[in-house]
């Protein structure tokens, strides 16, 4: 009895969730991980069967029946699972026979690391696109301001009248360079001050609703922000541009798509015991919602490269320099999108050390939620 009370007890504290199912595969008892892992309550779920609990109509079922069949267990890599909460979760799991009728099932969530390794990858190839771009403005502004010169030189040899030809070099040269430039992000030092994440949304939302974009008018903004947010420590300006470029693309998607009830939300949230490269105790999310048609599939891998667009007349800089802008104050930018629901997630590190000093701050929004325009 005493082993029996130890092992339920060893069983109970263990982080790996632990379900024990019958014949039938129905559920017997789960350890308080397993509850967690799966949104429901042990007193619930007894005598059901396990497809309720875990939503699962993949290989399964068919895993723990071969299991109990053969009296051998098997262990299964990321398989995704549909929760009944709509939720959906990436877990290891290992089916183990302990009789002819009893099934012991573990299972960890691989979300974490999943999400680790996602924004690795992030944080990697935003450095790549960084090193690839200074290194493309190095050879294509040097022989920019070659030409510019030659053809300021030209110009003074020839008539009024050519002198239009030269100007065209001169204005196309001007161009490329502040494209170039642009393609570079930001070229000055960040000015790092304390402020209210809700002002920078406020500012995005006003220039949004004063943008006179055929259709931008017609798309309702939804403003649903978390007052309990703490000041961050960030520049201003440009954390206006980086959701404003990603909050912009979204309005463009909106409009050219003919959307019924064109929505875009801008939501702020804490998340805890955050991984950004470093594990942080609390980070700033700002996500751009709207329900248009979704990013293609094919763009998904190179949206945030610059010169990468969906759209015709797009430069395809505003995704990539909102992504700059995130990794100078070191966070990033994550984006899921389908059809009807597409959401950019920009984190931000909260500087905890220093929240006090941003007390002062002078925004400090009382409604949670609150329609711009219609």
């Amino acid at each position: 009895m005493t082993d029996a009370l130890d092992t339920r007890y060893l069983l109970d504290h263990l982080s790996t969730a632990v379900i024990l199912l019958d014949d039938r595969q129905h559920v017997l008892w789960m350890n308080p991980a397993a509850e967690d892992l799966l949104s429901v309550s042990l007193a619930r779920v007894t005598h059901t069967p396990l497809s309720t609990v875990t939503g699962q109509d993949g290989p399964l079922p068919d895993r723990l029946q071969q299991a109990l069949l053969n009296q051998h267990p098997y262990t299964q890599r990321e398989a995704s699972f549909e929760l009944p909460n709509g939720e959906t979760r990436i877990m290891d799991y290992t089916v183990t026979p302990l009789s002819n009728t009893r099934v012991l099932l573990e299972m960890e969530s691989r979300d974490r690391w999943v999400r680790i390794l996602r924004e690795e990858e992030l944080l990697s190839r935003q450095e790549r696109i960084k090193l690839l771009s200074r290194g493309m403005a190095h050879e294509i502004k040097n022989p920019l301001g070659g030409i510019r010169g030659a053809a300021q030189l030209l110009a003074r040899e020839l008539t009024p009248a050519q002198q239009e030809y030269t100007q065209v070099i001169i204005e196309e040269v001007d161009r490329l360079r502040d494209l170039v430039d642009r393609m570079l992000g930001p070229n000055r030092p960040l000015q790092h001050r304390p402020l209210n994440v809700h002002a920078v949304l406020e500012r995005v939302a006003a220039l949004l609703h004063n943008d006179s974009t055929p259709g931008f008018s017609e798309v309702r903004i939804i403003k649903d922000y978390d007052p309990s947010l703490p000041p961050i420590l960030g520049d201003e300006s440009q954390l206006i541009q980086a959701v404003l470029n990603v909050a912009r693309n979204a309005m463009q998607a909106l409009a050219e798509n003919a959307i019924a009830q064109p929505c875009l939300t801008l939501r702020s949230r804490a998340r805890r015991q955050f991984i950004l490269n470093d594990r942080h105790r609390l980070v700033c999310e700002i996500t751009v919602e709207d329900n248009g048609p979704g990013i293609p599939e094919s763009l998904r891998e190179s949206l945030f490269y610059p010169m990468m667009s969906g759209r015709v007349e797009g430069t395809g800089l505003g995704l990539s320099i909102a992504q700059s802008i995130m990794h100078q104050h070191q966070g990033l930018i994550e984006c899921d999108s389908q059809p009807g629901l597409t959401q950019f997630r920009l984190l931000i590190p909260l500087d905890m050390k220093r929240e006090h000093d941003a007390s002062s701050s002078s925004f400090a929004p009382t409604i949670n939620k609150e329609h711009a325009h219609e």
